[in-house]
């Protein structure tokens, strides 16, 4: 058995995660959003609904991603940024 089991400490305790100070996703222009792309195929085409319209802005839940990295090939503007997540970070499959 393991020492989890044994002393029902919490294994995370040992472990300091340090987040990127920006986000792996990003829009490179609002702007585009609001104004040109009239269907927001991003609402619909992520598999994880990463993205989402709220007060005439699109808003990005970067911390649902399961890095599947479609993002910038469904985008038909190619506004979306999107990189692996820094510093080992990130989805392990």
């Amino acid at each position: 058995m393991s020492d989890f089991n044994k002393t029902q400490r919490d294994p995370l305790e040992l472990v300091e995660i340090i987040p990127d100070e920006k986000p792996h996703i990003f829009i490179k222009d609002d702007k585009i959003c609001i104004t040109e792309c009239e269907n927001k195929p991003c609402t619909y085409y992520c598999p994880s609904r990463v993205y989402y319209w709220k007060d005439d802005s699109i808003k990005i839940l970067y911390e649902r991603c399961i890095e599947c990295g479609a993002c910038p090939y469904g985008c038909p503007y190619e506004n979306i940024a999107w990189q692996f997540p820094g510093g080992g970070y990130g989805v392990v499959y």
